[in-house]
């Protein structure tokens, strides 16, 4: 069962998926920016994210994102909300929610979140009401629904914050260094490759960059970009038919030795065979 929202003057669309066999991310490289929030009430199951298998558990949330591709082996038994940018922005509403480089975006992704048995209360409680404002069709629909999605990421970041150990070690100020460095690095990998472009634009230098990562027991800074770049390169490998060369200028290399060279250092492999082979990391 699909129940969706559609802002016909934005093209904003939120949807709430149930029991629906159809649930999967294979549209890589559109334009339109999709975010799915993905709950598995029943038994554990395989999940496939961009070809590497996963065990999504029982009673988890599972936050994905646009350039993830993903299968479950049970869509139909999970429950799903979905949102375009045109709906709610993450990024723009960053102030209000607190996800961006965090529950979206962030170090670890895939992040699977457990509840216990009064989150998953809370969490049907705010599908029932989803559910209820999909029917009422007037002018205020649209911010209602907002309203619901924007409390339901709320919701998701505090769970996540309590479940991710490193992040008590840094201040909020701190933390915040950390997501604006994920979301900088989202928006900028495919063309800066330079540890010291991030820190400029966080007004911050290496050095000071490194340490904090390394306070969260983080993979340095350089580490985490190269890690970003060898993702989308796989993903082009992956799913697209996509020359070394055509790959190597979409990625920001001067040609197709820098990249084949970059890609086997940094995945252990190398171009043709990766291909070839449809190796899953």
């Amino acid at each position: 069962m699909i129940l969706r929202f559609v802002e016909h003057l934005t093209r904003g669309q939120f949807s709430q998926l149930k029991t629906d066999a159809t649930l999967k991310g294979t549209d890589l490289y559109t334009k339109e920016i999709i975010n799915t929030i993905v709950f598995n009430p029943a038994q554990q199951q395989t999940v496939i994210i961009d070809e590497v298998r996963y065990s999504f558990p029982s009673n988890c949330i599972l936050p994905l994102v646009n350039n993830q591709h993903f299968v479950f082996e049970f869509p139909q038994q999970l429950v799903a909300w979905q949102f375009n940018r045109e709906f709610y922005c993450i990024v723009d509403h960053d102030a209000e929610v607190g996800c961006v480089g965090f529950l979206f975006y962030g170090i670890h992704q895939p992040l699977f979140l457990r509840l216990d048995e009064d989150e998953i209360s809370q969490l049907h409680h705010m599908e029932l009401m989803i559910a209820q404002d999909m029917q009422v069709k007037d002018t205020m629909q649209g911010e209602m629904l907002r309203t619901h999605l924007k409390r339901m990421i709320i919701f998701i970041t505090r769970i996540a914050k309590k479940q991710t150990a490193e992040l008590g070690r840094l201040d909020q100020p701190e933390l915040d260094i950390v997501r604006k460095f994920n979301l900088l690095l989202e928006k900028n990998f495919r063309t800066q490759h330079s540890v010291q472009f991030y820190a400029d634009a966080l007004f911050k230098s290496p050095k000071t960059l490194s340490n904090l990562f390394a306070l969260s027991n983080y993979p340095p800074p350089s580490k985490i970009i190269q890690q970003r770049v060898v993702q989308e390169a796989k993903r082009y490998l992956y799913y697209t038919d996509k020359t070394a060369k055509e790959i190597a200028y979409l990625l920001g290399f001067t040609g197709p030795g820098h990249f084949s060279k970059f890609f086997r250092q940094h995945s252990g492999f190398n171009i043709t065979d990766f291909r070839n082979k449809k190796i899953a990391q």
